[in-house]
């Protein structure tokens, strides 16, 4: 074993943010086909919030290790993984157990990072990054253009999402909140102001025809308003249910809603589409399509980043034993981009 400690942070149920627990145990050892990675940063998503109120549509029993994402440099490499492959820095999509200064995965999942980007730039748009690339390049498949809504344009995704729209040569409408209406203003995205608007009447003021593609994250009312304005031809993506993040009973309802609701759309003649997106889709029926397309998609985000193209907003970074810290202010809704966790 080695002489390191691996330092993990654990979610033992449904608590409140200081209810996280500190784990200490030696570092594991790789197997075959496995490189042990040394974290350099993880995030805090919408993602482990869910998880912590027990709301996430699939997370694991409690107690675990949450994080969705990390980026770090390759520790140790097992039999049958290119040993060349240590030291370099990837990041990686785990679902879960990113918080922790040591983690274990399967070396094909591993990404590598281009040089030029610091390790908390790369890990603010792993998730958000492939999540934003995929929908709108995979599922809604916009062109040049076009013009889309964004909900939550302020958001992780939805900044993302409106900044790589606008580099494929695309009219972007961003709901947020009026504090981040200025900072869209700058990225070239028309703000309307979700809480003291009225959204629907404001986007067909602005888009009398419809929009190509909504980007819906929100879930509720909220899907039925943003099929509502869509253009002929257009696509609907939803891709959670925010809005029941502080709903109690069933947490597979919200979900199971949304997809009956795409379901029942589809079946309408009126040329438009409605997709609920899954990041993990196709893994089950085939891993290696599903890993490439990921390396693919999270390359040209990197890219993109790269170019300048998309600015990882980092809110604050706090190391990885203020676990608790971190998801309070990254669920206070006061701060602009990601709450990054350090070893």
């Amino acid at each position: 074993m080695d002489s390191e400690r691996l330092v993990q942070v654990v979610l033992p149920g449904v608590v409140a943010p200081e209810g996280l627990r500190i784990r200490h145990a030696p570092v594991p050892d790789p197997g075959p086909g496995q490189i042990v990675v040394a974290m350099e940063a993880t995030g805090v998503s919408f993602a482990e919030q869910q998880m912590r109120r027990g709301r996430y549509f699939d997370q694991p029993p409690f107690p675990f290790v949450p994080g969705y994402d990390l980026v770090g440099r390759v520790h140790a490499t097992g039999p049958g993984v290119d040993p060349h492959l240590a030291g370099r820095r990837v990041a990686a999509l785990v679902k879960v157990g990113g918080w922790a200064s040591h983690v274990l995965l399967d070396a094909d999942d591993a990404v590598e990072v281009p040089d030029g980007l610091t390790p908390a730039q790369a890990e603010t748009v792993v998730v958000n990054g492939i999540t934003a690339w995929q929908m709108l390049h995979r599922t809604a498949r916009v062109r040049a253009g076009q013009t889309v809504l964004v909900h939550g344009a302020g958001g992780g995704v939805g900044s993302v999402l409106a900044q790589l729209a606008r580099a494929a040569g695309v009219r972007v409408i961003g709901t947020a909140s009026p504090r981040h209406h200025d900072a869209l203003r700058e990225l070239d995205v028309t703000p309307v102001d979700y809480r003291s608007e009225d959204v629907p009447g404001r986007v067909r003021e602005l888009v009398p025809g419809g929009v190509d593609a909504v980007f819906d994250h929100v879930g509720g009312r909220s899907v039925v308003d943003s099929w509502r304005l869509l253009a002929p031809g257009g696509t609907l993506v939803a891709y959670g249910s925010a809005s029941t993040r502080d709903d109690t009973g069933s947490k597979q309802w919200p979900v199971l809603k949304i997809l009956a609701r795409t379901w029942l759309w589809n079946t309408l003649p009126n040329g438009r589409r409605a997709r609920f997106y899954n990041i993990w889709a196709g893994r089950a029926r085939n891993k290696d399509r599903f890993r490439a397309r990921l390396r693919d998609d999270l390359t040209e985000v990197f890219a993109a980043v790269r170019r300048g193209e998309v600015s990882a907003l980092i809110a604050a970074q706090l190391p990885l034993t203020r676990a608790a810290e971190a998801l309070r202010l990254a669920e206070s809704g006061t701060v602009t981009g990601k709450v990054v966790l350090t070893p």
